[in-house]
C-alpha cells in the first residue's frame, strides 16, 4: 500500500509539473506561486496577503511604492494637503487609464471608497477608513454613504476631508482597500466581477487575461495603464495551489520561478542549494483566542498558555526560517518617532531568553493552579484550528508543551484556507492559528486590529481603555503624543494577553537562480513590475 501510494503521489506531482512547465509551455513567462485559490480578489473584500499581491498588479491606488519601497504617485501625480492636515487634494493624471481604455476619474475613488464603508459591501477592512470624515458612522449604519468625506471636484481633482490630522494617511492611499473600482462592471455583474477576463477590469500594470479556478491566474502586461514603458515581464502566471512539496519540486525543475510557504523540513537543503530568499517581513505570528470561550475568559490561563510556551525552540528547531521569538504584539522593525524602533523603545512582556523558559514556566503553573486547574486538572480539552501542514507542525510542538508543562490536553482540526477564514471571522473556534502583517508602517497597523469594532479582531477582544488610547493616537499628527498612547495601548493589550504571540515573520522565499529583481516587500506584497528571466 504504501509503495502504491508513493507511485500515486509521485504521477500527481509529474502531471502538476509537466501542467505548469514554464520554460516548455510559455517561455518568458514568469510562474509564481503565492498561495492556493483565493478567497477574494475584489479589493474591498480581500483581506490575505496572497490576495493583495493579485491585486495588486491589476490595480493601482492614488499613491504607490517605487523600487525602494517608497510612497510615489500612483494615479494621482501629485497632492496638496491643507495647512490643518484635515484635507488631501489629490490631482488624478490625464493619462491614467483603465485596461480597457477608459479613463480613470475622481467619481471611481468616490465609488470604490463609499462602497468599502457600506455595511452592506461587509468590508473587513472598512476599519482602515476611519480616519475619513463620516466613515465610521456609516459604517456602524448612522450615516448615508453620501456624506463621506471624499468628492469629485472634476474628473481629475479628489477631495478628501479627514476627520484629524492623519500621520499615515499616503500609506493608505496606496493600500488595495482604497483603490478605485468601476461602478457599471459592479452594477452589472455583481460578486462574479473578479471571476472572468472580460469583467475584471484594474488600472495597474497588468490586466487578467486567463482565470481557471483552482489551478492558475494569469496576467499580461497592460498597455493601457500611464507607466506601461517601466513594465519589464509580458506576462504573469500564478500557480493557485498550497502544495510546498509540489513548489519545491517545480522550482528545481525550473516550472516555478517564485514560491513562498516552503515546506519547514525542505529549508535547510533550499539554503543549501541556493534557491531561498530570507526576505524582511513586518508581521507576527499569532494564537488567536475567542475570549467569549469560557476556558479562556481567565487572564490567567491565557497567561499560562503563553509563558508555557518555549518560542526558541519552534524557531530553532521547527520553522527555522530565521525568525524572532515573539515577546509582545507589534514586531521588530515597526517605526517609531524619528525612525527608532517601536519594539526596542517598548517593552518585552515575558522574557524569551532560553535560559528564562523553565522560570516561564513555573509561573504558568501557579497560573493555572490560582485559575483552579492544578497540573491542568478539571480544565477541558482544547481545539486547535487551522489550515495547512506547517501550521498543525508548529502547534503539535505547542502541543507538546501545555501537555508535558501544565497538564492540558489539545486536539487539532485542519480546514482548506477558504474555509478557515471564515471560521476566524465567524468566531467558530476555541484557538486559531493567525498572522498578521503590517497594512503600512506604523505600530497602528497592528494595534487597531484590537479594537473592539475592528471586523479583524476575531477574537472578541474588548477593553474600552485600550480604544480610548488608540483614538487619542489617531486624533493627532504628533509623534510624541502618538506612540506614547500605541504603547500604552500595547501595554493594556498584553497585560489582558488578548493573544498569543509566537514569532516575528521573516519570509522564507522559494526563488529560481534565473528570476531577478523582484521587490521584496517588508509588507509581504512583492511584486514583479521588473522582474527579469535569465535565459
Amino acid at each position: 500500500m504504501k509503495r502504491k501510494l508513493l507511485l500515486i503521489l509521485s504521477f500527481a506531482l509529474m502531471i502538476f509539473v509537466l501542467s505548469c512547465g514554464g520554460s516548455k509551455t510559455d517561455e518568458g513567462a514568469i510562474y509564481i506561486n503565492v498561495g492556493p485559490e483565493p478567497k477574494t480578489i475584489d479589493p474591498a473584500l480581500n483581506s490575505t496577503v496572497d490576495g493583495s499581491i493579485y491585486i495588486q498588479h491589476a490595480f493601482e491606488g492614488l499613491a504607490t511604492r517605487d523600487k525602494d519601497n517608497k510612497i510615489v504617485g500612483g494615479v494621482a501625480e501629485s497632492w496638496d494637503i491643507s495647512e490643518d492636515g484635515l484635507t488631501y487634494t489629490f490631482h488624478i493624471r490625464d493619462n491614467a487609464k483603465w485596461s480597457d481604455g477608459k479613463k480613470v476619474t475622481a467619481e471611481d475613488f468616490v465609488y470604490a471608497w463609499q462602497r468599502a464603508v457600506d455595511p452592506v459591501t461587509a468590508c473587513e477592512y472598512a476599519y482602515q477608513f476611519e480616519p475619513v470624515l463620516n466613515a465610521m458612522d456609516i459604517n456602524s449604519g448612522k450615516k448615508e454613504v453620501s456624506e463621506l468625506g471624499v468628492k469629485a471636484i472634476d474628473e481629475n481633482t479628489l477631495e478628501v476631508k479627514l476627520n484629524a490630522p492623519t500621520a499615515y494617511f499616503l500609506e493608505l492611499a496606496a493600500f488595495p482597500t482604497f483603490y478605485p473600482i468601476r461602478k457599471d462592471i459592479i452594477e452589472e455583474n455583481g460578486d462574479n466581477w473578479t471571476l472572468s477576463p472580460e469583467t475584471y477590469i484594474g488600472n495597474g500594470p497588468f490586466v487578467m487575461t486567463e482565470r481557471r479556478t483552482d489551478d492558475r491566474l494569469i496576467m499580461s502586461k497592460n498597455t493601457n495603464y500611464w507607466n506601461s514603458s517601466s513594465i519589464v515581464p509580458e506576462k504573469l502566471v500564478f500557480i493557485l495551489m498550497q502544495n510546498g512539496t509540489a513548489a519545491v519540486a517545480g522550482i528545481k525543475e525550473g516550472s516555478i520561478h517564485f514560491a513562498n510557504n516552503p515546506p519547514l523540513q525542505d529549508i535547510e537543503n533550499l539554503k543549501s542549494e541556493g534557491l531561498m530568499h530570507i526576505s524582511p517581513y513586518l508581521g507576527t505570528y499569532y494564537y488567536c483566542l475567542n475570549i467569549t470561550n469560557e476556558a479562556l475568559k481567565d487572564e490567567r490561563v491565557r497567561k499560562a498558555l503563553t509563558l508555557a510556551i518555549d518560542r526558541n525552540y519552534l524557531t530553532e528547531q521547527v520553522t527555522r526560517g530565521g525568525q524572532l521569538p515573539a515577546s509582545a504584539w507589534v514586531p521588530s522593525g515597526v517605526s517609531d518617532i524619528d525612525d527608532t524602533d517601536f519594539r526596542k523603545v517598548g517593552s518585552d512582556y515575558y522574557s524569551v531568553k532560553p535560559e528564562d523558559y523553565q522560570k516561564n514556566l513555573e509561573e504558568a503553573k501557579k497560573l493555572m493552579e490560582e485559575a483552579g486547574y492544578p497540573n491542568g486538572a478539571g480544565f477541558p480539552v482544547i481545539e486547535f484550528k487551522s489550515n495547512s501542514g506547517e501550521h498543525i507542525q508548529i502547534f503539535e510542538a505547542v502541543q507538546q508543551m501545555w501537555k508535558e508543562g501544565l497538564g492540558i490536553d489539545s486536539t487539532i482540526s485542519q480546514e482548506e484556507w477558504a474555509t478557515f477564514q471564515d471560521t476566524r471571522q465567524h468566531k467558530n473556534f476555541v484557538i486559531a492559528r493567525h498572522g498578521w502583517i503590517a497594512d503600512y508602517n506604523d505600530p497602528m497597523s497592528f494595534l487597531g486590529v484590537f479594537l473592539s469594532y475592528s471586523v479583524q479582531n476575531n477574537g472578541g477582544y474588548s477593553n474600552k481603555a485600550y480604544d480610548d488610547k488608540l483614538k487619542l493616537a489617531m486624533s493627532t499628527i504628533d509623534q510624541n503624543i502618538r506612540m506614547k498612547a500605541m504603547h500604552e495601548a500595547e501595554d493594556i493589550l498584553m497585560n489582558d494577553m488578548g493573544l498569543i504571540p509566537i514569532y516575528f515573520y521573516t519570509d522564507p522565499i522559494m526563488i529560481s537562480k534565473k528570476l531577478s529583481d523582484v521587490v521584496f516587500d517588508t509588507l509581504g506584497s512583492h511584486k514583479f513590475f521588473y522582474a527579469k528571466l535569465a535565459k
